[in-house]
């Protein structure tokens, strides 16, 4: 078992508004219950809206833990969920990324606006790199991620990405899948940095 796969945290982003459908927090709740019932920390940006908030909850509910990861600037304005198991205080939103993955065996997406596409995004590109080991879950609720899906595949079709790139995700709709596929052994292969192109 890897380094990673010894911890007992999950960093799950999502979206901080309190605006969503039902159905996605819905989804998001019982992401936070279904990880608490598996043993798992849920590790999230911490806001008090939203489906991070709706995660958190879910958790909670389910007798789990919290952990949120805030700028200090977001606290002072008040932003943090009022019942976190445990607050970290970061100085910038770089070191916030970054604290959360450090914490986790997994990150998994819910659905989100422009932060999670890059919190997405990024995790997926430190894995590519060999700087996060653990497994990177779509949650892909009522097909929200459809378009980034396919712009992902178009990458691959249009060799911005190699082929094996696509093991670097992995794409459910499914909360208990989620949770199954993060409790997997994780693939520690080097993925490929070049474009294997023949020429």
């Amino acid at each position: 078992m890897t380094e990673t796969e010894n911890k007992r945290a999950v960093t799950v982003y999502g979206a901080s508004s309190p605006l969503v459908a039902d159905r996605y927090r819905e989804a998001a709740c019982a992401l936070g219950q279904a990880l608490a019932q598996a043993g798992m920390d849920v590790v999230s940006g911490g806001g008090r809206d939203g489906l991070m908030a709706a995660a958190i909850d879910g958790a909670l509910e389910a007798g789990g833990r919290a952990i949120g990861v805030l700028p200090d600037f977001m606290v002072e304005r008040g932003w943090n969920h009022p019942r976190l198991s445990e607050m970290i205080t970061v100085a910038s939103m770089h070191e916030r990324k970054q604290t959360m993955a450090s914490l986790s065996r997994a990150a998994i997406a819910l659905p989100g606006g422009c932060g999670t596409f890059e919190e997405l995004l990024e995790i997926i590109t430190w894995r590519q790199l060999g700087l996060y080991q653990g497994h990177v879950v779509i949650l892909n609720v009522d097909g929200y991620y459809d378009p980034l899906i396919g712009m992902l595949d178009r990458s691959v079709a249009e060799h911005f990405m190699n082929d094996d790139h696509r093991r670097l995700w992995y794409v459910t709709d499914s909360v208990p899948d989620a949770v199954d596929h993060i409790l997997k052994p994780v693939e520690t292969r080097e993925f490929s940095q070049k474009l294997d192109i023949k020429r």
